[in-house]
């Protein structure tokens, strides 16, 4: 079976529903050699993936998708990107910063150019700022810059991606009609999304990006209590919050209820739920390891939930809670 495909709202171009989460091309996860952080770029494009989500805030990720495209032969798939924030930290991660610390006048031309030279290409399907705060939208001046970019065919589209699990924050851009896209945090644990940010998305036809499908691996099952992150890996503080035998716990409990009797594995569970609902545009997912790739992307294809059991995960295993820029608990 094929990877089902989506039209990505008002720009109307077919997108695979399962796109390719290029975080992980810049270290997030670990280091990787660089030849083979290319070719699971092109393994997943020669597989149906059709759309690639990057960002300038992710390390070399950018230029690593730039070198796969030069050697792509295939259609040109769905390119995305993010504006890094020029502001201090990790992009005002957490709390509210200024849109003139954040983006600052000149700065969204001067990014999205730079991410145009790294990716090799002279137009980016969708740049997204890579967070949005309401407050911004008491000045117009970068929505102007935005639309400038678009008007001189740098970019297609604009988009917002909303910081941690404040879906409702961007509610008024989304009905305003200036915007394209919403990228968003969605998967079993948290699935508020759905109760109003999605629904909304689709009655003014903007898209939605579903991220962190498997909530940083967790609904993987690799967690243990004995899984050691590397110094670079940001997760080494995401599962540590809490004693990790309450997460474990949490998904022993979907394991038991639901696989292998709606799907083979946790990580086909967590991809199934997601891409339930025709609302989510596409869900990325960090494809820099094949095997992955290849599981991640056969769940994709496969028969979906039933609707009572897509129900039953939504009302009865949510876990909402916000791990982000957190202290270690012990």
């Amino acid at each position: 079976m094929s990877i089902p495909t989506n039209p990505f709202g008002k720009l109307n171009t077919p997108v695979s529903r399962l796109g390719f989460g290029a975080m992980g091309l810049g270290g997030s996860f670990g280091e990787h050699d660089e030849r083979a952080l290319v070719d699971s770029v092109l393994h997943s494009l020669e597989k149906g993936i059709t759309f690639i989500d990057t960002a300038r805030n992710y390390g070399e990720s950018e230029r690593i998708v730039g070198l796969a495209l030069k050697e792509w032969k295939g259609e040109r798939p769905f390119i995305a990107s993010k504006i890094q924030s020029k502001g201090p930290g990790n992009l005002g991660w957490g709390q509210p910063i200024p849109v003139e610390t954040a983006f600052p006048r000149g700065w969204l031309r001067e990014s999205t150019e730079l991410s145009l030279r790294q990716l090799g290409v002279e137009t980016i399907d969708l740049m997204q700022l890579h967070q949005y705060w309401p407050q911004w939208d008491r000045v117009d001046y970068w929505m102007e810059e935005l639309l400038r970019l678009k008007d001189e065919g740098k970019i297609r589209g604009i988009g917002v991606s909303v910081p941690d699990q404040r879906h409702d924050i961007v509610l008024p851009l989304v009905q305003s009609g200036r915007i394209d896209s919403v990228q968003t945090v969605f998967h079993i644990f948290d699935p508020l999304a759905l109760d109003c940010l999605i629904p909304i998305c689709q009655e003014n036809n903007v898209a939605v990006i579903a991220r962190c499908i498997l909530d940083e691996g967790g609904l993987t099952g690799f967690l243990q209590e004995d899984t050691v992150f590397g110094p670079d890996d940001f997760r080494k503080s995401y599962f540590d919050y809490l004693p990790r035998s309450i997460y474990i716990e949490r998904v022993n409990r979907l394991r038991e209820a639901f696989v292998p009797k709606y799907a083979s594995t946790l990580a086909e569970l967590a991809i199934k739920f997601v891409l339930h609902h025709p609302g989510v545009t596409a869900a990325i997912s960090s494809m820099h390891v094949p095997k992955y790739a290849d599981e991640n992307i056969a769940a994709a294809s496969g028969e979906p939930l039933p609707d009572d059991v897509f129900e039953e995960i939504r009302r009865h295993y949510r876990w909402v809670r916000n791990f982000y820029e957190t202290k270690y608990w012990v």
